[in-house]
């Protein structure tokens, strides 16, 4: 019967080794988890003995390696979580439902991933061991929910808690998006109809003007004064000026001070701050509530979410939430005194902690600010699609009424003469 060395964690925690017979890898598995162990990597012993054999053969040895996946876009990862979890939870083995996803891809990042995930498998890794060599693929979250998982034997159940994670963020950022992304593009076909306005119609009108040597009305002398401004080369030292602006805003920006004082202003931005604000909690209690159904511990959640985080004042917040638990004091105490956490986060983590369900109590919070998040995004759409339109007509409309006003009363000087 084939030997397996195998490393595992003991009801209390602690590493042990050993080896153990068994039919297959999977057999192998079983027996550790019915001896009240977690088993973390198990290893055929010859495989083992190879790979020993490998590493003392120095310069000689010829080592093939594959090369880490690139990136992968987000829809196509969250595809592969959900059709995992499905072919786990139907009882395939790790590598057949690998290797069927890997056939179902077209050539690219992914299909490489799955085949190098497969080969990796079945070389006596683990699968969470297996992502890890992929960082641009899986990062921390998802390698630390698998390995949860696997030393929980609950892989199936971590899969669909992935799932369902990433769609419900998906959502979450794609109507935030929709909401920031909405103005600026109304903006910009905004500025492009005044660009020719100012390009094509304004000239036409200006030498008109001239040819009847008339007094402009004050009007309409600015409006031609700011368009031989944009005309001329003087705009560059408008866009000069804001691409220095720009450069100071990005060299402060990348020091962690800088970044914390510009992320302060934003969250406070009226209703876009609020939407920032709202969406940055719902993230946090999401993934912390995740991790820790999971099995993960709370301080490794903590490091994990931090380091995904890009909002500074929720960083800085995590920080104080970290430092609190590893003194053996209560997560929601330093909520209290957040810059972005409400005080109900704080007092429902609070009452999390006390009934120990404190994962289900964040995924609660979660819920509700999604909820707020989207009825904050649909109000601010409705109440900025009429301020553009107003916003367009007023400037158009202004650039006409200008235009117009000389020809008008040169009509008037026509009649009464």
């Amino acid at each position: 019967m084939p030997l397996f060395t195998f490393e595992a964690l003991d009801k209390s925690g602690k590493s042990v080794t050993g080896e153990i017979e068994a039919n297959t890898r999977d057999d192998a598995i079983k027996k550790i988890r019915s001896q009240g162990q977690f088993p973390r990597k198990v290893l055929a012993k010859a495989e083992a003995g190879d790979k020993d054999k490998a590493g003392a053969s120095g310069k000689g040895a010829k080592i093939i390696k594959r090369r880490a996946a690139g990136r992968v876009g987000f829809k196509r990862l969250t595809m592969f979580t959900r059709q995992f979890a499905t072919l786990i939870d139907a009882g395939l083995p790790i590598v057949k439902s690998l290797n069927i996803l890997a056939e179902q891809q077209p050539k690219g990042n992914m299909k490489h991933c799955l085949e190098s995930l497969s080969e990796d498998v079945s070389s006596g890794k683990s699968l969470s061991e297996a992502m890890k060599d992929h960082p641009k693929v899986f990062d921390n979250f998802v390698v630390n929910m698998v390995k949860a998982g696997e030393i929980g034997g609950v892989l199936d159940i971590i899969f669909h808690r992935l799932a369902e994670f990433r769609e419900k963020s998906a959502r979450l950022k794609n109507k935030v998006f929709a909401a920031l992304a909405y103005p600026v593009l109304v903006c910009f076909f905004a500025s492009l109809i005044l660009i020719l306005i100012i390009i094509f119609i304004i000239p036409s009108f200006k030498d008109m003007f001239k040819k009847n040597n008339q007094k402009l009305p004050y009007f309409t002398e600015i409006v031609l004064g700011a368009a031989d401004f944009f005309m001329s080369w003087q705009v560059l030292y408008l866009i000069g000026g804001l691409g220095i602006l720009f450069a100071i805003y990005a060299g402060i920006n990348s020091f962690p001070q800088g970044k914390y004082f510009f992320d302060n202003i934003k969250n406070r931005i009226p209703v876009f701050g609020l939407i920032r604000r709202k969406s940055g909690i719902a993230i946090f209690c999401r993934t912390l509530g995740t991790l820790i159904a999971s099995g993960v511990s709370i301080l490794e959640s903590l490091t994990i979410i931090k380091l995904a985080t890009r909002n500074a004042v929720i960083v800085e917040d995590i920080g104080k939430v970290y430092d609190s638990i590893r003194e053996g004091e209560s997560i929601a105490d330093p909520l209290r005194t957040s810059k972005v956490f409400d005080r109900i986060v704080a007092d429902m983590v609070a009452v999390g902690e006390e009934t120990g369900e404190l994962d289900k109590m964040l995924l609660k919070i979660a819920e509700n600010y999604e909820d707020e998040t989207d009825t904050l995004v649909s109000s601010l759409m409705s109440m900025l699609e009429p301020i553009m339109i107003i916003g367009m007509a007023v400037s158009i409309g202004s650039i006409v009424i200008a235009l117009f006003l000389p020809i008008i009363e040169m009509m008037d000087l026509a009649s009464k003469g």
